[in-house]
């Protein structure tokens, strides 16, 4: 959009300057000529007055006059087009070389570097979007570091559980009991379940990720994720209902939105305290077709809203990792809502419960 602004943009500036080049080389041309013949002619006059005015000075002297002009308009454009020349080369080089520089100490890690932005034109724009990857190479590396740190604190846990156990077996400290060896196992369990969402994760990021979307009632596939879920409700004794009348359809991949059914669901029960309540609504919003995931649950402050969509993010930083989960359930979730094309919100408040709102396009 930048070059389609008048006068303001560097094809623009350069048209001018060519077009300066070229109007001072005519006009510097045309100034010499004009100088050069009336030289000339006064000079004829002068000697032809001398001479007894023979007619072949006229032809000399003009043929003079013709030669000097054109040298010297050829000396004068030679001149400008260099002045010219030197002038824009500085304006538009200066500007490409300190971002070669800064794109060089970039490859060389780092990462804090900027380059000054002058101007509004092309080039302008070219430092800024330097500047905005420099910025955004910063954060995908705070990224990576805290992410490698955060997988390792969550393998950490649980490796040192089992590995404790099982030296505690070898050492005949501990017999093999079942209560003992069920331990181990959800430790592995969660190590295994760990594993499976970062795979998933690294699967919904990748540039070959794809969806299969299909013509899809949502209140069905609505259904179908309560009744495969209400076991587990009932178990910890915590209502599951589904509210809502009627088809809402959407072009969606139902595997891939049933796996945000069931994150939300499985983040909703291990929050909502023994005789709460889960609520899922369907309905159309404002040409959107919306999944809504309600519960009574203990809430989220409001300065953490904001976070819950980050990998190994934990509202409550106490909670045990068991019965906390790994803080990536809400990431995968806002993943595949954006792969439809659709958002993700969330309301709550401590001891109200909370509310995630999922929009994609209706039909």
């Amino acid at each position: 959009m930048s070059s389609m602004r008048p006068f303001r943009g560097l094809r623009a500036r350069l048209t001018l300057l060519f077009l300066a080049v070229a109007a001072g080389t005519a006009l510097a041309t045309s100034l010499i000529i004009l100088v050069e013949t009336h030289y000339h002619f006064t000079l004829y006059q002068r000697q032809a007055g001398a001479a007894g005015r023979q007619e072949h000075v006229l032809d000399v002297h003009l043929e003079q006059a013709l030669q000097q002009s054109v040298v010297w308009s050829a000396i004068g454009a030679v001149v400008l087009a260099a002045a010219v020349s030197f002038f824009v080369a500085r304006r538009i080089a200066g500007p490409l070389i300190e971002m070669k520089e800064a794109a060089e100490r970039m490859i060389a890690g780092r990462l804090d570097v900027r380059t000054p932005v002058r101007g509004r034109d092309e080039v302008a724009d070219l430092g800024r979007a330097l500047n905005h990857l420099a910025e955004a190479l910063r954060e995908q590396e705070e990224l990576r570091k805290t992410m490698t740190a955060d997988i390792a604190h969550e393998l950490r846990t649980p490796l040192a559980t089992v590995k404790s156990h099982v030296e505690a077996f070898l050492d005949g400290v501990w017999e093999p009991e079942p209560g003992r060896l069920r331990s181990c196992y959800e430790e592995i369990e969660r190590l295994t379940g760990l594993v499976a969402d970062l795979e998933e994760l690294t699967r919904l990021e990748a540039p070959d990720f794809r969806l299969r979307p299909e013509k899809s009632d949502l209140r069905q596939l609505a259904a179908r994720a309560v009744d495969v879920h209400r076991a587990v409700f009932l178990q910890k004794g915590v209502d599951l209902s589904l509210e809502g009348n009627g088809p809402v359809w959407a072009m969606v991949d139902r595997e891939r939105m049933m796996q945000v059914m069931t994150n939300l669901l499985a983040n909703a029960l291990k929050f909502t305290p023994r005789g709460g309540r889960v609520t899922v609504g369907v309905a159309v919003q404002d040409g959107r077709a919306t999944i809504t995931v309600r519960d009574s649950g203990q809430g989220i402050p409001e300065e953490d809203i904001p976070k819950v969509f980050e990998r190994f993010y934990r509202v409550d930083k106490s909670r045990s990792r068991r019965g906390g989960g790994a803080g990536i359930g809400l990431t995968i979730v806002k993943r595949l809502v954006e792969a439809h094309g659709g958002t993700v919100e969330i309301e709550s408040s401590p001891g109200k419960g909370t509310a995630v709102f999922v929009h994609v396009p209706a039909l």
